[in-house]
Order: structure tokens, then sequence, then C-alpha cells
């Protein structure tokens, strides 16, 4: 494989990641250290030895006979507690901020700090949002070669601190880094990838100190991904670090079917832009594979639009609404250090968070389409409670252009022979005050939803 290398001696120590030679010095010396160890460690081995990190998750604190239900099977998710990649981590669909979605390839450390402040200033982290991850273009152009070793290394420009740094200011914050990296040859934006570097670059990521990789899939000179994303998960576990792994495959090769077993999220669908359409049909796509989720591994929607201005206030509420309900994650894709009220408004809706960071983690679906084209829809999905209570998140979402009547019987959302508890309105912050013994309804606006609680005692939530 031919490398784009850059040699040391070509370039200006401070333009390097390692500026003081006690710290080059250093740095090589852990190198050659891996490069023994990996010398006299074969991949079998290190295949074995991550084989046996990994296992299957058991139900997490539920009451199996509730989703043996026949009331309740709408929301069995049939492969939950299937996951063999048990690293600990995403116990709760993941929440932060990502650069993309803003930034693009403008970015810099200056940006990923300033948002790290705005995080904590806002409050956002204090609500869980505490990974701060930079998406593409954070790398030099080539890898820098010191010694024998090829490394990943910031591009000097943009990040002159050097990632460990970064890492470092937004650790003593109270959160997490995030970083970018390709599962082929080069990434998206022709930065290198890791592809056959997979053991380098993870230590070299756990040795910045890293939390989070997103791992993309351009430039794949046609390998399939269930051939190349196994080696990363491989490598990142061979490590002393604990790194969430997302997998960014885009849905191409159906990765719930696989992915469950490698990472701990897995893109299910193309790349979202700030467009009412493009939100609706990657809502879709990812809807269909809800049974595949569960704690410590998610199927990812992409990140969030809301507040770059691309939707109305409705809209995005629905967007953060839907995407709560389905358990994905929860990624901020504004510029969080200039939001308008109404955006913080909607992102820091701590009852909707606790949706989706519910400890059941069953992710929500479409369970009723009525009206033109189906555009009058009902999602819904349990969340965890104490016997002999259940409780339901229910999201009435009306996609037509006109504001319409949403109805829905509390059989079609497997209520049946129940004592209805109460009923909460999450973006009122109220709970309703009368309640029909036969269905559930209320008035939506065009491209906006509501979104509740239910609770309710099931007499015979057991029979089967």
């Amino acid at each position: 494989m031919a490398l784009n290398l850059i040699r040391t001696r070509d370039l200006p120590l401070s333009k390097l990641e390692f500026p003081s030679m006690a710290k080059r010095v250093r740095m090589v010396s852990v190198f050659l250290l891996i490069l023994l160890l990996s010398m006299s460690t074969s991949p079998k081995n290190l295949f074995n030895e991550a084989t046996e990190r990994t296992e299957k998750l058991a139900f997490h604190d539920i009451d199996k006979s509730i989703l043996s239900s026949k009331y309740l099977q709408i929301y069995n998710n049939s492969k939950y507690g299937t996951l063999q990649l048990d690293n600990g981590l995403g116990k709760t669909p993941p929440m932060g901020w990502n650069s993309w979605n803003h930034f693009g390839c403008s970015v810099d450390e200056r940006v990923i700090k300033e948002t790290a402040d705005a995080l904590v200033a806002t409050g956002l982290a204090e609500l869980g949002y505490v990974y701060v991850n930079i998406d593409d273009c954070w790398a030099n152009k080539g890898r820098i070669l010191v010694f024998v070793f090829p490394l990943l290394a910031p591009d000097p420009n943009t990040f002159p601190s050097g990632i460990k740094a970064l890492a470092d200011y937004v650790h003593e914050k109270g959160l997490k880094l995030g970083i970018y990296g390709d599962a082929g040859k080069l990434t998206c934006q022709q930065r290198p990838g890791s592809y056959g570097f997979e053991l380098l670059d993870a230590r070299m990521l756990a040795a910045w100190e890293v939390d989070y990789l997103k791992y993309d899939n351009c430039y794949d000179m046609g390998i399939s991904p269930q051939k190349r994303y196994p080696a990363m998960r491989d490598a990142l576990n061979s490590t002393a670090r604990n790194i969430f792994y997302s997998i960014c495959e885009w849905g191409v090769d159906d990765p719930a079917l696989w992915a469950p077993r490698v990472g701990n999220s897995w893109r299910t669908t193309i790349d979202i832009s700030d467009s009412w359409e493009s939100m609706t049909r990657i809502a879709d796509i990812n809807d269909k594979w809800a049974e595949y989720a569960g704690p410590g591994g998610w199927n990812d929607p992409d990140m969030l639009e809301v507040g770059n201005g691309g939707m109305t206030y409705q809209e995005y509420r629905s967007h953060f609404s839907i995407w709560a309900l389905m358990k994905a994650p929860l990624l901020i894709g504004c510029d969080v250090r200039n939001m308008s009220p109404q955006t913080l408004e909607i992102l820091s809706n701590k009852e909707v968070i606790d949706v989706n960071q519910d400890s059941l983690g069953l992710q929500g679906r479409k369970i009723k389409v009525s009206g033109k084209d189906g555009c009058l829809q009902v999602w819904a999905g349990l969340l965890s409670s104490s016997a002999p209570e259940i409780r339901l998140a229910i999201v009435l979402w009306n996609r037509c252009s006109t504001a319409s009547m949403i109805s829905v019987s509390w059989l079609e959302l497997g209520v049946i022979f129940d004592v209805i508890v109460s009923v909460r309105d999450l973006w009122e912050h109220k709970f309703l005050d009368s309640i029909s013994r036969d269905s559930f309804g209320a008035e939506v606006d065009s491209h906006d939803c509501k979104m509740y609680i239910m609770t309710h005692i099931p007499l015979f939530h057991s029979e089967s």
C-alpha cells in the first residue's frame, strides 16, 4: 500500500505533534514498545483476546412477562439482548456534539474548546451531552514518519496544540473527546484512513486519551464492511482504554444484521441533511431496524440538525422527539456557541431526553399510519417501570400539510383491561386532565408532534 509520508526532518518542530525533544523521545520509546508487542503477538492471539472480552448481553432489568404479552408484541425487540460487544460503553445512547453538520472542514481547536465551554455554560453538559466529537479534516494530509512508524497526526495549522492537549482541555471540564477515522485507504475528505493501520492508530488514539471513534466508510477499495470494521474493534479492544466505537457504514450493507457484534452504534442510513424531506426519510429507514437496538449497541440515523436553520421550530421539535423515541444517539450538529432560545429549548428538554436515556433501551417504532400517504403517524415505545405499572412513550406526528387530529385506540397501543394512571405531555410539561377509556388523540399542527408518557396498570399483562 502506498503511503503519503512526511519525514520529520522536513518539518519544523513547531509543526509536529511532539513539540519538544523530550516528548519525542518518550513517544518514540512508547512506539518501539508497541512494535515489539505487536511483533510478539500474532493476529490470531489478538483476535482471541478480543473475543474473550465479548459476550452476549442479557435482558437488562426487565420483567420478561411484559414482552411475552400478546398485547405488547408490537414493542418486542426480538433481537434485543443479542449483542456480543460488551465493552461497558453505550448502556444508553451517546449524547454530545459533532462538528460536521455545521462546520464541515472548517474546524479547528478553537472551535472545539469554545464548544466544550458552551456545552458547560448552557447546561447541556449537565443534561448528558458529554461527547465533543471532531469529525473529518482534523488530521494532517499525510502520516508523520517517526523512525519506522507512520503515525496519524493532527493538521498543524488547525490543531497546533495536538489532540492530547485538546483531550486534556475537554476532560478538565468533565466532558469526553471524540474523533473521526475511516475504514478505508482515505477519509471522505482524503485524509489518511486506518485500513491496514488499525493497531497502530488505535494505540495512538488511546495514547491521546480519546473516548469516541466515528469510523467512516470512504475509499473502501471494494472490500466488504464486514471484513474491514472488525479489525478496528479488535485493535481498540487491545488497548487499555475503553473507546466508544461508532460504525459509520451508511446502512449500505444492512449493518444492523452484523454490526451489533462489532460496534456500539451503527449508521443505518445515508447522511442526513438539514431538511424536512431528509429527516423524515431517514426516520422511516431507521425504524425498519428497531428490533436490533439495545443497551450497548444502537441504531444510528445520523446526527441532529436542530438549530442549523433548514427546518422550522415545529419540524425540529419533531426531529428531536422521534430521535429520542428511537433511542438514537443525540449528537448536536449546530453551533452551540450561538444558539437561539428555541434551539436551546428543544435540545434541553429533559423529559424528552429521559425517554432517550431510559435504562430499558427498547427502540420505539411506528405503530400506526393514516391520512394521505400515511402522513398521520403514531410512534410508541416501552419504557422502564416498576411493577405492576407499565409506561409507554407516545409521539403523535403530523407529516401532513395541514393541522389534523391524530388518534389511536388503547388496543392499538397494546393497552387492554387497564387502569390508566396518568398521561403527561412532555412538551407542555403537564399532565392531561381527562383521559378517554377507549382511545387517545390530539389535534397536531402541520409538521409538528405531541409527545407523551402514559403510565398504566395492566390487569393481565402476562397473559399469552
